[in-house]
């Protein structure tokens, strides 16, 4: 019966479409609000008052990507448990003059003082999570400055001014950031600089309470004048390096002066008419893709959004491709990733094989619940041109390595954590090199031009979220807020980058939205149910419809976040 009421709902959803005159599917009641339409541009953040800034941006002639510059800058002040300067970038930019996509990884490398062999010395087995030894070089700026160089209009001091001005004004920090800094800021409060930033009157802000970061106004005003040298070669660099020095670190003032990003093709798969692309290692974007393989053997829609055999399915088809995940995505730098192989269709097709239609598998082999708690933010913007830029930035921590130097107002990321330790793993530790990183965005093509611009902030929850989205919206004929709102399957225990294997199958976590019938289900199958307690990740996204001349916004509800347009 369940069967027959999806396809039956498939085909009203269909016709409605049809009806419409656009190949937009119109959605199911999974929404908490309707959509977001405007003409001339979009924009979806993490936190309200960034996507005001990236509005006010645009509406002063700014391009997309001026304006998701404009609005990182602004959530590395109200949103520091998810991002900041010291932290890494990745970004997807469709260029609507030269009708092309380009890819941006602005993630840092290792310091080149810092080798295997120290790790040995301390007789250690996993890089720590927090302290001088996870920190590797901050990207983002130089992230900032490369598509500035490329897609920007207004100059990089009036897109970093909205930004100085609340650090220096203030601003009320909202509830699910302020719930974040006071969970992260105690474990960390035991390195010199963090107390001085992010505790004001010895305490976490709480929700509405006014934060200033006059320090970070200060650095920011260094960057707006003195451009990415500022950053990795001028004051900055200093302050960082001393403090590094003193804190027993390794990070230099060298290693940041010879930081630089790299321009990446997109990589994609075609999933039922849709492109799907992300970018290649050293991020985990492509885990996404294989998932999307393996799935599109299936006839998903018949079998049911929330049933027993879809998740059932769902979640076999990410444990087989995070085992990949684990093994071969690192720096394409320092080991060759058979990206070919890994996204070929004949490839899915043999991992496909290897999955039950009734059993869940212990193994196809690992579990690491720091991998599975990492924190982002991610945000899209669209101009009135067409350009549309998907972009993502992190401190990997919700406050990153707890490493904060002196008067500059940010702390620096712990990404080094995400290292193997393993000699001859694809992702072992080596100077000057990229780590596995979580942090991804997404675009989506259809028959040649731009259809969405997406990402799901969460560690390690991002590709599995990034695959339920598009079957939601492709399969299930969700509108975009729904696809983003709708109940979501997290599954934890996988075989990770940093050498964990998985031996027991891992556990699943289900949304309220998933019924005590279909756990009873998946348990009987084999799986570890749990409740939906853990992150579920953070959603924005931006459609375009050319046949109706506007963009769709979504922001989900398990954030602060908010779309808008004008």
């Amino acid at each position: 019966m369940n069967r027959l009421v999806s396809m039956l709902t498939g085909l009203v959803l269909s016709m409605t479409a049809a009806a419409q005159g656009f190949d937009r599917p119109v959605g199911l009641p999974h929404a908490s609000r309707s959509e977001v339409i405007a003409v001339h541009g979009m924009a979806a953040t993490s936190q309200p008052l960034a996507t005001q800034v990236a509005l006010d941006i645009l509406k002063a002639g700014g391009s997309a990507v001026d304006a998701a510059i404009a609005a990182n800058a602004m959530l590395g002040l109200v949103e520091p448990t998810g991002c900041g300067i010291g932290g890494d970038l990745f970004a997807i930019v469709w260029d609507a003059d030269k009708g092309e996509l380009a890819g941006l990884n602005a993630s840092g490398r290792s310091p080149q003082s810092l080798t295997l062999q120290h790790f040995r010395d301390l007789g250690i087995d996993s890089i720590p999570y927090l302290g001088p030894l996870t920190v590797s070089v901050p990207g983002a700026v130089d992230g900032w400055y490369e598509l500035h160089e490329r897609y920007g209009r207004l100059p990089m001091s009036t897109l970093l001014q909205p930004a100085i001005d609340y650090a220096e004004e203030g601003f009320p920090v909202t509830a699910f950031i302020a719930d974040l800094w006071q969970e992260n800021v105690q474990s960390r409060e035991k390195y010199p600089g963090i107390k001085e930033v992010y505790m004001p009157g010895g305490a976490a802000p709480r929700t509405g309470d006014v934060f200033r970061n006059p320090n970070l106004a200060n650095t920011y005003r260094l960057i707006a004048e003195g451009g990415r040298d500022a950053f990795y070669k001028g004051e900055i660099a200093q302050k960082i390096d001393s403090y590094m020095a003193e804190q027993g670190g390794f990070l230099t003032a060298d290693d940041l002066a010879a930081h630089t990003s790299e321009w990446v093709t997109p990589m994609s798969t075609n999933y039922r008419g849709y492109d799907v692309y992300e970018l290649p290692p050293n991020g985990q974007g492509i885990v996404a893709l294989q998932m999307l393989n393996i799935l599109e053997g299936y006839d998903i829609r018949s079998m049911g959004f929330g049933t027993a055999e879809y998740l059932h399915t769902l979640i076999e088809a990410k444990k087989v491709a995070y085992e990949d995940r684990a093994k071969f995505y690192a720096d394409p730098d320092f080991y060759n990733v058979p990206l070919d192989m890994l996204l070929s269709k004949e490839y899915a097709a043999k991992r496909r094989a290897l999955i039950s239609e009734s059993k869940a598998a212990k193994t196809y082999p690992a579990g690491d619940a720091v991998l599975e708690k990492g924190d982002t933010i991610y945000l899209t913007v669209a101009d009135s041109d067409g350009n549309m830029v998907s972009l993502i930035q992190s401190n990997y921590g919700d406050l990153g390595s707890g490493m904060t130097p002196e008067e500059l107002g940010f702390q620096l990321q712990n990404r080094g954590q995400l290292f193997s330790l393993k000699e001859g793993h694809a992702n072992v530790y080596e100077p000057g090199k990229r780590p596995f990183h979580t942090i991804i965005p997404a675009f989506v093509m259809k028959d040649g031009k731009p259809w969405m611009s997406f990402g799901v902030m969460g560690g390690s929850i991002q590709p599995q979220a990034h695959a339920q989205i598009i079957v939601n919206m492709v399969d299930f004929g969700m509108n975009l807020q729904e696809a983003g709102d709708a109940a979501r399957m997290r599954h934890s225990g996988s075989s990770q980058p940093t050498d964990e294997v998985m031996t027991d199958g891992g556990t699943v976590y289900l949304e309220s939205g998933i019924t005590a019938n279909v756990r009873d289900e998946l348990r009987k199958m084999g799986h570890k149910v749990d409740d939906g307690r853990t992150s579920m990740g953070g959603y924005q996204a931006i459609l375009r419809n050319d046949v109706q001349g506007v963009y769709y916004g979504a922001s989900e509800s398990r954030k602060d976040g908010q779309a808008a347009g004008y």
